[in-house]
């Protein structure tokens, strides 16, 4: 494919919500943004505006969704929302926090941490490599429709991890070694033959306005 019908993306994760402060595992439970959230998805809304925007694209929750949402106002591209950009479901782990899961769930928090690809947390939780057949599919899915155009990700730090590890030829199961940083801008290739990293991380328009998060 010509380099001029690649599609562009400019992958972004959501703002921070109050259970991101307190290292809760959020899955499919839709926790809006909190105060400090709702500021980022401005200031990455205002980051973007001038750009020429074919399309947004969205995880149906809410803090992905008042994220795009920001970034639509600026923009004036169409917002769509799509369930399959949603976070990895995490079972019994949603709602919990990090200690908590390692004290009641000893022996799985070990699997999950190290990245174990045969893990579901009990409950209806996804593999890795369930997640990344979802929403890497929907990506590609998305971006096919708009070759030559740049269009716009809004999801979940899993999703973006799966991105990353898709432009780089990472394997799933690898340390993660990149920051997943809240409304900070991410830029991608797509073509037929899949996806390049651009960039990475950009968070210049956030001023410092971030939580670092491990």
């Amino acid at each position: 494919m010509p380099l001029d019908q690649a599609t562009q993306i400019i992958a972004i994760r959501h703002g921070e919500t109050a259970w991101n402060r307190e290292t809760r595992i959020q899955g499919h439970w839709d926790i809006p943004l909190n105060a400090v959230g709702q500021a980022q998805a401005q200031r990455v809304a205002q980051a973007l505006h001038g750009e020429a925007i074919a399309a947004i694209y969205s995880s149906d929750l809410s803090r992905a969704r008042q994220t795009a949402e920001a970034i639509a106002a600026a923009t004036g591209a169409p917002l769509q929302l799509d369930v399959a950009l949603r976070e990895r479901a995490f079972g019994v782990f949603e709602g919990q926090t990090w200690s908590e899961i390692a004290q009641r769930w000893p022996v799985e928090a070990a699997r999950w941490r190290s990245r174990d690809l045969g893990f579901e947390a009990e409950g209806g939780g996804e593999s890795l490599p369930t997640l990344f057949a979802r929403s890497v599919g929907a990506v590609e899915r998305l971006a096919s429709r708009h070759p030559g155009q740049t269009v716009v990700i809004v999801a979940h730090g899993g999703v973006l991890d799966c991105l990353y590890r898709a432009s780089t030829r990472l394997a799933l199961d690898a340390a993660r070694s990149w920051t997943l940083g809240n409304a900070s801008i991410n830029r991608l290739l797509y073509c037929g033959e899949g996806f390049s990293l651009i960039g990475w991380n950009d968070d210049f328009h956030l001023n410092h306005l971030t939580l670092d998060e491990v």
